[in-house]
């Protein structure tokens, strides 16, 4: 899968890294490679959180790859 993440550098000097298109998947590191590590992980967990919250109901899951 492949996503874009905003990288910003704070006022403390970190670099924030965040998905826009998953609301609330931030993370940070004190270096743009860190950042990115971290944020693969976020982008797990996220995903993970999502799949428990949306169980189906009358439909047929899938899994589809983009």
């Amino acid at each position: 899968m492949t996503v874009h993440v905003l990288l910003e550098t704070d006022e403390a000097g970190f670099v924030v890294a965040e998905v826009p298109a998953m609301p609330g998947c931030l993370s940070q590191g004190r270096t743009r490679a860190e950042a990115i590590e971290n944020i693969k992980d976020a982008i797990g967990g996220w995903l993970e959180v999502m799949e428990s919250k949306a169980p189906p109901q009358d439909g047929e899951l899938v899994e589809v790859c983009v």
